[in-house]
């Protein structure tokens, strides 16, 4: 598998720009990862308003976004280990659930009790540690997923607003119930950094690497303009 080094302190939908971008592009499977500024990321299809906490993000500067694939609302910030795998192969549930399998293996490695739960997480020692979605297009697969190492679990709880029943489903009371950070476990001791995460994950993902060119970044840039239109992110015209 190819690793894509890409540039550092970006907004979050350009790392998301990029993907679509080495999507239409991609004649071998990539991977790459990423870390952000404090971000709330919510599904095409979400009602802004309904899920994030807009006074709590605009007061603690928090940027708000719209992706262009479905699924739930997501807090990042630079505690948290952004992963972007795109697949040739467009046999999307079999792509992703492969993924999924290599990270926890990953994980196993390293020392933590990893396991996939339900269709898109992964769990240690019943918690949450790994959120994932995949997003179909007609020539290649994406995924994405997070990896929380060291997130703000306060702020995360703050700046989204998940639905009572959502959280009734799951028979607890909070957010922050629900998930850990891996820096909590022993195992994450001799790594001690996202940086040797990330490179304990790309060392056993991928063989070789290679950076963007310069005319690769203008056309994400263009890509990451679709994110950043205003109607676009309230939701008031078609995702493009």
């Amino acid at each position: 598998m190819l690793l894509i080094n890409c540039p550092k302190n970006k907004r979050l939908v350009w790392y998301l720009a990029m993907e679509e971008y080495l999507a239409k592009h991609a004649t071998e499977d990539v991977f790459f990862t990423w870390v952000v500024d404090p971000t709330v990321i919510f599904g095409r299809h979400q009602v802004m308003e309904a899920e994030v906490n807009l006074d709590y993000c605009q007061a603690h500067h928090i940027a708000v976004y719209r992706r262009k694939s479905g699924g739930g609302c997501v807090y990042a910030d630079r505690g948290n280990l952004m992963m972007s795998y795109i697949s040739t192969n467009t046999h999307s549930e079999a792509v992703f659930q492969s993924f999924l399998d290599r990270i926890v293996d990953v994980l196993c490695q390293i020392g933590f009790h990893a396991s996939k739960s339900g269709h898109n997480d992964i769990m240690v020692d019943g918690y949450k540690v790994s959120g994932n979605a995949c997003y179909a297009l007609p020539t290649a697969t994406i995924v994405h997923g997070t990896m929380l190492v060291d997130v703000d679990f306060e702020a995360l709880q703050m700046a989204i607003t998940p639905s009572a029943e959502k959280l009734a489903k799951h028979g607890v009371q909070s957010v922050r119930q629900r998930v850990a950070n891996l820096s909590q476990y022993p195992a994450f001791g001799p790594i001690g950094t996202i940086e040797a995460l990330s490179s304990h994950l790309i060392n056993a993902l991928c063989t070789h690497t290679r950076d963007l060119t310069s005319e690769e970044i203008t056309a994400i840039d263009e890509i990451e303009a679709t994110y950043l239109d205003p109607l676009f992110i309230q939701g008031k015209e078609s995702r493009r």
